[in-house]
């Protein structure tokens, strides 16, 4: 019997690894997409030390501000999983250096799945497309940032767009292709490969150097980031999630300093559990970026529904503090290695 194949764009990111790992563990054919294919040994390697047989991996060429290859990159898949996404912490100088990729992307990937007759396609959204601009209450698969809001970050309103544009293609279409998306909240966890420059992964590493002397008060759902791979592959191979939104998340809100007090209370003496005062992050807003991109979600506290997945995909996420020691455990790994 002949496998079926998974076109998964962005499979070197955080998320992207985990999915990949999934994948092949359950038989699939892997095509990952990449920027540059000389990333692609070190993609091979991380997936075999994480006991992942490798054969049924491949790998193409693919970049999301080009129509350049991603006919032929979809040729012959049965689905495509796009997980692709720009992301920096910090606000860019412009928006469009963030926003016109994440659109232009979910439009390639699925303009792309749509001519080779693929017969879903599951793209990574995020909870910030439902909450980005609230502040308290539960969010739900009905609910949309205003992406006019003077609130709304620049990251939070490139995934909003991007999704709003998924959809928007998905109306006009009278195709048989079905579209779901994943919309995890805060992704934590261990970092299959040695990067950790993403948000989440970063603020555990800063909160262990004691480089967080006071952290922002923000509670939002937050989830282990093989969960969210977990969810994806459900979202792929689930008939029910067709046409669906899914919370991929915890539903209670985490404050940031569970973070730190899970840490703390396993013996890591860098953590902080102080509260900043939001007067003070406003102020190094004005000449910090990565200050600057945390204001818009200065007082969140967000729960969401993730009914939907529970009740999907039989779906069940792990404790949290699991996940934050983990992702502690690989990144002092890391540190080690380095």
């Amino acid at each position: 019997m002949t496998k079926q194949i998974v076109l998964l764009t962005g499979i070197s990111g955080f998320i992207g690894l985990h999915i990949a790992k999934q994948l092949l563990d359950q038989g699939f054919h892997v095509r990952g997409s990449v920027r540059n294919l000389r990333k692609s040994q070190s993609i091979k390697n991380t997936l075999e030390k994480a006991s992942t047989n490798v054969s049924e991996l491949s790998f193409v060429e693919l970049d999301l501000t080009s129509d350049k290859g991603w006919d032929n990159a979809a040729e012959g898949c049965d689905y495509v999983m796009h997980v692709a996404s720009p992301f920096a912490a910090a606000e860019p100088k412009h928006e469009d250096d963030m926003i016109k990729p994440a659109v232009d992307g979910s439009l390639r990937a699925l303009r792309a799945a749509k001519n080779a007759g693929v017969k879903r396609v599951v793209l990574t959204s995020s909870a910030l497309t439902m909450m980005a601009t609230m502040k308290t209450g539960t969010i739900g698969p009905d609910d949309w940032a205003d992406t006019n809001s003077k609130d709304i970050g620049t990251y939070a309103k490139s995934k909003t767009l991007a999704e709003q544009a998924a959809w928007q293609f998905m109306e006009k279409q009278n195709s048989a292709m079905e579209l779901v998306t994943v919309n995890p909240g805060g992704v934590f966890g261990p970092a299959l490969g040695d990067d950790i420059s993403g948000q989440s992964m970063s603020t555990v590493d800063q909160m262990l150097r004691g480089k967080i002397p006071m952290v922002a008060n923000v509670a939002i759902p937050m989830v282990d980031v093989r969960d969210v791979a977990n969810a994806h592959v459900k979202a792929m191979t689930n008939d029910q999630a067709a046409g669906h939104r899914i919370i991929a998340s915890r539903s209670e809100a985490t404050h940031l300093k569970e973070i730190a007090k899970i840490l703390k209370e396993h013996g890591y003496k860098g953590p902080s559990t102080r509260v900043a005062p939001n007067f003070l992050l406003r102020f190094m807003s004005l000449f910090d970026k990565e200050a600057k991109g945390m204001v818009s979600f200065l007082d969140m506290n967000i729960r969401a529904d993730n009914s939907k997945a529970l009740e999907l995909f039989d779906w069940t996420p792990r404790p949290f503090s699991e996940t934050i020691l983990d992702a502690a455990k690989s990144i002092i790994k890391i540190q080690r290695n380095s």
